[in-house]
């Protein structure tokens, strides 16, 4: 049952930044932890001789395990509440990451990464929904860029911790489950706050969804792919490059740096085009661009850093201009339906990503890794060029 003191959807003019703030506090120390583990699982694996295709095959359980948490999260969350539900994923995502430092076997960690990402992407999904519904429509951009550019501050955070602590003993483990335990400090804090969860005649699955919007599930779906299967396998590129473990840590911070950096602008950005989805074709032309030239930028770290910093930020703009999207198009329990939409088609994109990038850096070497992403980022270029034609004849 719902808290009758619950905050109700934000007005055209205010916004709740209480809630909005508790929602972003929470994902972003998820997000920390999640730029801490994706790199961190795939070292320990390379170590253990583990092959690229195997690796990317584990990964991709993330992507099953969000697969099956979409459908249900808006049920629970109608059930539950958004907080309670929230606060039981926290739970058994801190206990989860704990749960690969004490279960070695590669068995063990498929159901680990099962119990992990189903709980994550409930977060995620809850999380987006209650910032959507905070965010007054002529803020949305602004409001999901703040969003936007914490998420990365995370991502950009965890690359960075594993640089420093390494991948040896159980400290990484303890400070990612430690970091998701205090993403329940913010909930509780606006534990009055949520927002409302209604009833609604409506046909309001997120299967309905999934194609209602293709500009903004095409966009999450591509990051989703780049997103897993760049972080999880960066390391082991870089290593087949010559970079130690915390060069190769270190470039995929310059990556979520560059995303704190750019959210907020393209937030801004975004709340003044007539149609966002010209900024998503841009952002895949960059993605396309920067992919292909990622082999000539080998010989120099810094250039290197430079270019994925920039590289970064402009990619993540396919999340953010994407769910401003979806905002502006839906409210209330659609809303929440849709953002599971969203994220599902972010999990289908986790699911292929890995085993995209891994069996093409098994197939064709290390090249294969950028080969892999370019393609990616081609197809949502074309499938975008070719909508935005039809619509202007």
């Amino acid at each position: 049952m719902q808290n009758e003191a619950a905050s109700p959807p934000a007005t055209a003019d205010l916004t709740d930044w209480l809630g909005a703030g508790a929602a972003i506090a929470s994902i972003t120390a998820v997000g920390i932890a999640l730029g801490l583990g994706l790199p961190l699982l795939s070292v320990i694996l390379e170590r253990r001789g583990v092959s690229s295709t195997m690796i990317g095959f584990n990964t991709a359980v993330a992507g099953l395990a969000s697969l099956a948490a979409t459908p249900l999260c808006t049920p629970m969350a109608r059930r539950f509440g958004v907080r309670q539900t929230m606060l039981a994923c926290i739970l058994v995502a801190a206990a989860s990451a704990m749960g690969f430092y004490y279960f070695t076997s590669l068995s063990a960690w498929f159901p680990l990464r099962l119990a992990f990402h189903f709980a994550i992407t409930t977060m995620f999904v809850l999380s987006e929904f209650w910032i959507n519904t905070a965010a007054p429509p002529r803020r949305r951009g602004l409001v999901l860029g703040i969003y936007a550019t914490c998420l990365a501050l995370g991502f950009a955070g965890g690359p960075f911790i594993f640089s420093q602590v390494g991948s040896q003993g159980i400290l990484p483990f303890a400070l990612g489950s430690g970091i998701i335990l205090a993403a329940a400090i913010p909930l509780i804090a606006a534990w009055h706050r949520e927002p409302p969860m209604e009833e609604s005649r409506r046909n309001t699955s997120f299967r309905r969804h999934l194609f209602s919007v293709p500009a903004a599930t095409a966009a999450v779906l591509v990051f989703g792919a780049v997103e897993s299967g760049g972080f999880a396998l960066f390391p082991i590129f870089g290593s087949r490059l010559g970079m130690d473990e915390a060069s190769a840590a270190q470039l995929l911070t310059a990556v979520g740096l560059g995303s704190v950096a750019l959210q907020i602008p393209i937030g801004l950005v975004s709340d003044k085009v007539r149609d966002r989805r010209h900024l998503l074709i841009l952002f895949a032309a960059v993605g396309l661009a920067g992919s292909l030239a990622l082999p000539a930028l080998t010989q120099s770290w810094w250039t290197m850093a430079a270019v994925l910093f920039v590289w970064g930020g402009v990619v993540a703009g396919l999340y953010t201009v994407g769910l401003a999207h979806l905002g502006s198009r839906l409210s209330g329990t659609e809303l929440a339906s849709a953002n599971a939409a969203f994220i599902f088609c972010y999990s289908v994109g986790m699911l292929i990503g890995p085993q995209w990038i891994g069996g093409a850096m098994d197939l064709f070497g290390t090249d294969g890794f950028a080969w892999s992403v370019a393609a990616m980022f081609a197809a949502y270029f074309a499938f975008m060029a070719v909508r935005v034609m039809k619509t202007r004849r």
